[in-house]
């Protein structure tokens, strides 16, 4: 703008008209040239821009210390890959991020297969695997929305025992659970109406559910969960596969997982959700690679990190685990 005053200013009085409308065409004409000029002939209808021409891309995380570490790692990836990230931490529940992601306040979720079909009322198929649940969750996606690959590591609910109570009562699956004299079940409230539950235990693997007993405690298979268990107040506990285990004092303790052979807890592999429109097929790319080597027992390793006496920081967490990769 500050170009076209100073042509304007120097315009004949009599010809200010016919000067002002070469000026405006030769703006014009310009501006069309700047734009053809800028785009490469050669590219297909639609194709990404590269990592060096791209948008800042928005990474937004849960309220939670593993989305933040997710939020962390893939925000190192993408860098490393040339891309210009912004991580927003702590956006809160599931049904506030994705609604950002959906109104594209942000362009990049972490988020964990199973919960998420559900959360789109997705039918899942009874027993279903990691690739049913995966195939179930793209199909109920908003039509803005797209689903990376998903990783080998997932968070999922577990039921846990202290290896006393296993050997006693020869529990090594939830279909042993039958052994018990009593059910004592240490979680979350919730848990008593989960899918998976008292009820869904007593369905699919036949524990008898007058036995269940819920002590609620809502720290997410936290501490206080686990010290339920080892106090025997709880004879079985809800932790989740990738806390760590750790008592009052926060030192680590050795539980036994049940296994869950029939998928009652459907899987809840760790998967990006984006916007298809907003993220380079290159950055999907970049994702999707760093994902498929990504396990359970290396989020597990980081969530000690940042939750045990370290206390370390998402972003130091994720950087040292790439660089170590």
């Amino acid at each position: 703008m500050r170009s076209f005053s100073l042509l304007h200013s120097g315009l004949q009085r009599g010809t200010l008209h016919r000067g002002v409308a070469a000026v405006c065409a030769a703006v014009t004409s310009a501006a069309l040239l700047a734009s053809c000029s800028s785009a490469d002939p050669t590219a297909e209808p639609g194709a990404s821009e590269s990592a060096g021409d791209s948008k800042t891309i928005v990474i937004g995380t849960a309220n939670f210390p593993e989305s933040e570490i997710l939020g962390q790692l893939w925000a190192a990836t993408l860098e490393d890959a040339g891309f210009d990230v912004e991580v927003k931490s702590g956006i809160g529940s599931r049904e506030i991020y994705m609604k950002a992601l959906e109104e594209g306040t942000v362009d990049i979720v972490p988020e964990y297969t199973g919960n998420l079909a559900q959360f789109y009322k997705a039918k899942l198929p009874s027993g279903a695997d990691e690739q049913k649940v995966y195939e179930a969750l793209e199909g109920v996606l908003p039509e803005a929305l797209a689903a990376g690959a998903f990783a080998p590591a997932e968070s999922k609910d577990a039921y846990h025992v202290t290896p006393e109570v296993a050997k006693k009562y020869k529990l090594a699956s939830l279909a042993d659970l039958k052994n018990l004299d009593e059910i004592k079940l240490a979680g979350n409230p919730e848990l008593a109406e989960r899918p998976y539950g008292p009820r869904g235990l007593s369905q699919t693997y036949g524990a008898d559910e007058d036995k269940f007993t819920m002590h609620a405690i809502s720290d997410g298979g936290g501490p206080l969960t686990i010290a339920a268990l080892l106090e025997g107040e709880a004879n079985v506990a809800d932790i989740y596969t990738t806390s760590p285990i750790l008592d009052r004092d926060g030192k680590e303790v050795k539980l036994v997982r049940l296994e869950d052979p029939q998928n009652l807890v459907a899987p809840q592999n760790v998967v990006p959700v984006y916007r298809s429109a907003d993220v380079p097929q290159k950055a999907v790319e970049a994702l999707d690679k760093f994902d498929g080597n990504l396990k359970t027992e290396d989020l597990v390793a980081m969530n000690l990190r940042n939750s045990g006496n370290e206390k370390a920081e998402p972003a130091a967490i994720a950087r040292d685990f790439i660089d170590a990769s």
